[in-house]
C-alpha cells in the first residue's frame, strides 16, 4: 500500500495536518495523481544533485502530460484545465531551480512519514517492545559474533590493466580506459545460520584530476552502450566499434538527462556528418573508440571533448534557452544559410561554435540591402567567461552594429523561424534598459556603466581614399585654389572633393 493511501485512512484531525503540507508550491492534485511515481523517486538525493533534480523535474512534467492524456480520453475537461494550469505554474517556479522543487517534494514526503509514524497505536508499540526485548539478548550475542566474522573491508578495487599494445588499441591503456569494479562482501550470521553475501558494482573509472573527467565519462558511456557483462573489465584492450544508430541514441539521452532536452534528427545528422563525413545513410556506419574520443578533428581536439564542452556550456549558461528549444545548436554553415535565406532581414539563429574546445555559441543573421543583395553575418562566438559576465539574452537584446554615419542599430529582430526577439527572450532578460541613459555615481565615486556588445561594419565612408579614386581637376580650378589656399588646405580640398 502506498504511503498516500495510508494517509487516506487517518482521521480528520490528522488529515488536516496533511492538508497543510500542500499549497501552490506543490499542489495536492499532483500528489494525488502521481502518488506511486512520486514515492518511487529519491527526492532527498535529488535535492542535493542538480543533474538528478533536473531529470526528475522533466520526468514529472512528462508524467503530468501522460495524466492529462488520460483525462482527455475520459473527457474530463475540468481536470484537464486544472492540470494544465498546475503544470504551467510549476514550470514558472522551478524551471530555473529544479533543486528547490526536489527539496519541497522531499520535505512533503518526509512530513507525511512523520505523521504516519506518530499514529502508531499503544498496542502496536507494546507488541514491538516485547519483540525487541525478546530479541535483544540474541542481538547482543550475534553482534559479538559478527564483530569477528563480518568482513569489513567491503570496498576493494579490482584492477585490470593492459601493459602491451593490441591490434585494436595501440600502446598501453590510459588511466581513463582502466576499468575497476567495487566488490561488496559480508557474512551474515544468526544462530547456526551463516550466509555469505557478495555483489559488485558496474565498472567505474578512477581519475586523479578533474581534467580527466570528460575522458572518464566517455569510457563509461562506451562501456554501457556496448557491454552487457559487468565483470568484463578489459573492454578497452580491444574496444569494439559502435554503429551510429547506437551512438546517436546514447548522445541524445546524454543531452536529455544532463541538460533537459534531447537532440532532434537534424541536430544528430549534423553530428553524424561531423564525425563521419557526408554519407547517404548514417545508421549502419561504424565508429571506432579512437574516432569518438581520441582522434583530433581539424580543430585539434576530439569529437567527444568538443561535445562535452558544449554540454557544460548549456548546463551553466544556456539551460533554459536550450530546454525552450530556442537554440538550433548543431547546424553547419551551409545548412544555416539554407535556413535563413528565405527569411526576412533580421532573422537570426543560435548555433554552437565548431572551433571552440570548451564550448562557445554564436548567432548568425540575414540582411538584405536596398538592391536586394543578401548577406549573412556571424558574430564572434561567446565563450563561457563572456557569458558569465553578460547572459546571452542580454547580449541579444543590447547587441549593436555600427552602420553608416556611425549610427548604432540592433540587427536582430526575429529568432528563427519567426519569433519576435523580445517574445522569445523577454522573460530571460536580467534587467530592462532605460530609454534615456542617465549616468549615476556609485558609492565609490565612479560613474556607472553598462556593457553593450557591438560590431562595426567597414563601409565606403570609413574606407581610406585611394589615388585611383580621385576625380580629375581642371587647371583653372587648381589655379584658383592656389591663389586662395595654402598647400595643406589644397590637399584637404582635393581629398574632400574625391570623397563626395
Amino acid at each position: 500500500m502506498s504511503q498516500w493511501h495510508q494517509l487516506h485512512q487517518l482521521d480528520t484531525q490528522l488529515l488536516e495536518k496533511v492538508d497543510q503540507l500542500y499549497d501552490d508550491t506543490f499542489p495536492m492534485e499532483v500528489r494525488q495523481f502521481l502518488a506511486v511515481w512520486l514515492e518511487n523517486q529519491d527526492w532527498d538525493l535529488a535535492s542535493n544533485n542538480d543533474s538528478l533534480a533536473t531529470l526528475l523535474f522533466h520526468n514529472l512534467l512528462k508524467q503530468m502530460d501522460d495524466q492529462y492524456s488520460r483525462f482527455f480520453l475520459e473527457k474530463n475537461f475540468l481536470l484537464q484545465h486544472n492540470l494544465k494550469r498546475i503544470k504551467q505554474n510549476l514550470q514558472v517556479q522551478y524551471l530555473g531551480n529544479p533543486l528547490h522543487m526536489a527539496s519541497v517534494i522531499a520535505n512533503c514526503l518526509r512530513e507525511e512519514r512523520r505523521i504516519l509514524t506518530a499514529v502508531t497505536t499503544p498496542e502496536q508499540e507494546h507488541e514491538e517492545k516485547l519483540l525487541q526485548n525478546s530479541m535483544i539478548s540474541e542481538r547482543q550475542r550475534s553482534l559479538e559474533h559478527r564483530m569477528s566474522t563480518i568482513k569489513t573491508n567491503t570496498q576493494q578495487l579490482k584492477e585490470q590493466k593492459s601493459s602491451a599494445g593490441t591490434k585494436g588499441n595501440e600502446g598501453p591503456l590510459i588511466v581513463t580506459e582502466e576499468l575497476h569494479s567495487i566488490n561488496f562482501e559480508t557474512q551474515f550470521c544468526h544462530q547456526d545460520l551463516i550466509i555469505d553475501l557478495e555483489t559488485s558494482s558496474l565498472p567505474v573509472v578512477v581519475i586523479s584530476n578533474v581534467s580527466q573527467l570528460p575522458s572518464g565519462w566517455a569510457s563509461v558511456i562506451w562501456y554501457n552502450m556496448l557491454m552487457n557483462d559487468p565483470k568484463n573489465l578489459t573492454l578497452f584492450t580491444i574496444p569494439p566499434t559502435a554503429t551510429w544508430s547506437q551512438l546517436s541514441e546514447v548522445l541524445s539521452w546524454q543531452f536529455a538527462s544532463y541538460v533537459g532536452r534531447g537532440l532532434n534528427s537534424d541536430q544528430l545528422n549534423m553530428l553524424a556528418e561531423k564525425l563521419l563525413g557526408q554519407q547517404l545513410k548514417y545508421n549502419d556506419c561504424h565508429i571506432s573508440w579512437n574516432k569518438f574520443c581520441k582522434e583530433n578533428l581539424p580543430n585539434r581536439f576530439s569529437f567527444w571533448l568538443w561535445l562535452d564542452g558544449i554540454l557544460e556550456l548549456i548546463k551553466k549558461h544556456l539551460l533554459t534557452l536550450w530546454i525552450d528549444g530556442y537554440i538550433v545548436g548543431f547546424v553547419s554553415k551551409e545548412k544555416e544559410r539554407a535556413l535563413l535565406k528565405d527569411k526576412p532581414s533580421g532573422t537570426f539563429l543560435l548555433r554552437f561554435s565548431e572551433s571552440s574546445r570548451d564550448g562557445a555559441i554564436t548567432f548568425t543573421w540575414v540582411d538584405r540591402s536596398e538592391n536586394g543583395e543578401m548577406k549573412f553575418h556571424s558574430v564572434e562566438p561567446y565563450s563561457k567567461s563572456q557569458l558569465l559576465a553578460v547572459p546571452l539574452p542580454d547580449i541579444i537584446r543590447d547587441y549593436k552594429v555600427m552602420v553608416a554615419e556611425n549610427i548604432p542599430e540592433n540587427p536582430l529582430q526575429y529568432l528563427y523561424p519567426d519569433i519576435p526577439k523580445d517574445k522569445a527572450f523577454g522573460r530571460h532578460y536580467n534587467n530592462k534598459p532605460k530609454e534615456v541613459s542617465e549616468p549615476t555615481v556609485t558609492q565609490k565615486g565612479y560613474i556607472s556603466s553598462r556593457f553593450i556588445p557591438f560590431s562595426e561594419f567597414p563601409n565606403a565612408s570609413t574606407a581610406p581614399v585611394s589615388s585611383s579614386d580621385l576625380l580629375p581637376m581642371s587647371p583653372g580650378v587648381y589655379a584658383e585654389l592656389k591663389q586662395q589656399l595654402s598647400p595643406a588646405e589644397i590637399e584637404t580640398a582635393v581629398c574632400f572633393e574625391a570623397m563626395i
